[in-house]
Order: structure tokens, then sequence, then C-alpha cells
């Protein structure tokens, strides 16, 4: 499931904390066991094969039912579980520091898991509560709106706008916006489509885009696309050949608590603001 998220396997190996010719046998034992080919690899890429996409889905069911496992030992009342995502770093250590400064009477688990599987562990009452960007409407999930977080243009250090302290929406109308992959985190994507779509500016469309830190590599030798990203997002990414551009005037997204819309859940409405503020 990692190698099938970063479609890297150096990353992958980074995730893991393992080596990584470790992961690359571990891949090809998988597929003799199975029996078909997981990934196309290639000195340039790796892609997922159709095999690949369908094994990827029993996959993250499987790795939901293991973690499903361990959250039915951890005491209930001891912990407040709760779901990590990529991307909201900062974030989170920010909500937990508050939350353990403010004398909380729990410990914090963090719980890493994909998006559908993190929903559902929430709705089952096996994760208290799940930051996320956007104001997401999801079946059994109530969103708490939490912190407000700008969106800044991603552009290659060699287009024409990478020196401007701040860049208007209609002046990148020219070069090809690559949104964030909507299969990777569609409550991210839904948001900042959403807020390009609030300038009035109509921009070309780029390819797919993939992973974050892939798609900012790639814009970083493409002056002819950008990219929009979260602040903090784009921080934790750390690219060097890229510049991060606030909008003049600002676009912004919400950030939300996601917690179970049933069920006693009080312990996660007061933790909720801790993740605000910054």
């Amino acid at each position: 499931m990692t190698v099938a998220e970063e479609l890297h396997f150096g990353r992958a190996a980074e995730r893991l904390h393992i080596a990584q010719p470790a992961v690359s046998q571990q891949i090809a034992g998988l597929e003799r066991e199975l029996g078909v080919r997981l990934l196309d690899r290639s000195s340039r890429r790796v892609r997922l094969t159709a095999a690949g996409t369908r094994v990827l889905d029993a996959a993250r069911t499987a790795l939901a039912a293991a973690e499903h496992v361990r959250l039915a030992a951890e005491p209930p009342a001891a912990n407040l579980r709760m779901g990590a995502a990529a991307g909201l770093t900062a974030r989170l250590e920010h909500g937990i520091d508050t939350l353990r400064g403010n004398g909380a009477p729990f410990d914090v688990v963090l719980v890493d898991l994909p998006l559908t599987a993190r929903l559902n562990a929430l709705r089952r009452g096996e994760l208290d509560l799940v930051p996320a960007r956007g104001e997401p409407t999801e079946p059994g999930i109530e969103a708490i709106p939490t912190w407000t977080e700008p969106l800044l243009a991603i552009v290659s250090a060699r287009h024409p706008l990478a020196g401007r302290p701040t860049v208007g929406p209609a002046e990148l109308a020219g070069t090809a916006l690559r949104l964030p992959a909507r299969r990777l985190d569609r409550h991210l994507h839904e948001a900042v489509a959403a807020a390009v779509r609030g300038t009035g500016v109509r921009y070309e469309p780029g390819r797919p885009a993939g992973a974050p830190r892939d798609t900012v590599v790639e814009i970083g030798s493409d002056p002819r696309s950008w990219t929009v990203l979260p602040a903090d997002q784009s921080a934790e990414l750390g690219a060097t050949r890229v510049t991060a551009i606030p909008f003049e005037p600002p676009l912004t997204i919400t950030g939300t608590v996601l917690v179970p819309e049933h069920g006693p859940g009080h312990a996660a409405r007061c933790a909720a603001p801790a993740f605000g503020g910054r």
C-alpha cells in the first residue's frame, strides 16, 4: 500500500523505516505468491497495473481490519485516537502540544490509515477524531470548522513570476494548473478546486497530479505548469526548485476536525479547538 501511495520505492522504504531492497524483495515475493504483476517499474517511474489496483483496494481493507484489532485492545477512556494524514504534520503537532499544555487527561494515539479506511474507522468508533482540510460532507461524520489556512501558488523557480512577493490569480492564467490529486485526498482536492473556482479565472487544466512531492518536483523542471497547496503542506515538502507565492487577494481554505456524528464523542469535540490558531 505504501509503494502504491508513493509510487516510488525509495520514499516507501523511508516511510516504512526499512531498506529499499527489502521493499523490492517483499513486493516481488507478493507478486510471486499472487501470480500477478502488481507494479510496472522503469528507471523513471512506478505505476500500478490493473491487478495492482484491485489488490490495493483489498490490501487497504485488510490493513484496516488489522488496525481494528489493535485499536480494540486500547483502553478507550485513556486515549484520544486520532487519524493521521499526509501534509498535516505541523497541524497535528500543534494540536497535540496544545492538548498536553492544557493538561488533557488522556494520551494521544496517532493512527496512520488511508483516507477511506480512516473515515470508516471514525464511523465505527475506532477513531475519535480526524483533522482534515476542507469542509467535507461524509455520511455519519460531523465536520467541525477549526482553522483557516492560506493557499499558495507553487511555481518553478524559473517561472517568470517566481520573484514576486504575491501573485494575482489572473496572472497565472497562461500556465497549466495541476490540482492536488483527488485519488490521494479528495477533501483537499475539493477544497482547493472550490477556492480556485471562486477566483472566477478559468485555468488550463494540467495533467493529473500525483503525490504532492512528485508533482512539486515535476513543476520544478516545468515552468509551464503550477499547482496550489496549503501553506503548511508546502513548507513540509521543503522543495528547492520551486517557489511558493501567496495570492493577492488571499486564497484560503478551512480546516476541520472530523468526529463521529453519533456516539459520545465528548472528548473529541472538546479537543477540536486545540487544532485551531497558529
